[in-house]
């Protein structure tokens, strides 16, 4: 449990964006590991089931207590104010944009940024690169179309970089 707890727990608090389930979650994915403790004991894939329990828990959580998700093609807005900043939604991050930060502090910000996004957001984007999800896996885990997930991810990139440097960090 102490080799896994920080990964079971910060899969559960990206996914969730609050730390109250989030700790729910990682218990429960700690006792149904318990339930398997003889199989997981000596298996050397014990941190991928840890993972995809806790990710399965954290994706049933969200679709169990939401009220309802609002995916982009669902609102009806001006294309005026859909991005008044004039921003790219493709506009490209410079790999460099958190180099002088320590790792502890990228996390940090990192997981700030994250738990700000809006869900519909932060979901696809954490599955897409935190999980290592596909565009399609996660187009089916969540019931949407391969399209939405793609802008989906996309406009949460793009609603990153401000965060980014609004923390006082800039490209």
């Amino acid at each position: 449990m102490r080799a896994y707890q920080d990964m079971v727990f910060s899969t559960a608090a990206r996914l969730t964006g609050n730390d109250a389930p989030a700790e729910d979650i990682a218990q429960e994915t700690f006792l149904r590991a318990y339930e398997n403790f003889a199989h997981l004991r000596t298996s050397p894939a014990a941190g991928g089931w840890l993972k995809t329990v806790t990710t399965n828990l954290a994706l049933n959580h969200l679709t169990r207590y939401r009220k309802r998700w609002r995916f982009f093609s669902e609102l009806k807005i001006d294309d005026a104010e859909e991005d008044p900043a004039g921003l790219a939604y493709d506009s490209e991050v410079p790999d460099t944009l958190l180099e002088h930060l320590g790792s502890e502090q990228r996390r940090a910000l990192i997981d700030d940024a994250l738990r700000r996004l809006p869900e519909h957001q932060r979901v696809p984007l954490v599955l897409y690169h935190f999980e290592d999800f596909s565009y399609q896996e996660i187009a089916e885990r969540l019931h949407a179309s391969l399209a939405k997930v793609k802008t989906d991810i996309r406009r949460a990139r793009a609603a990153l970089l401000p965060m980014m440097m609004s923390a006082g960090i800039s490209p």
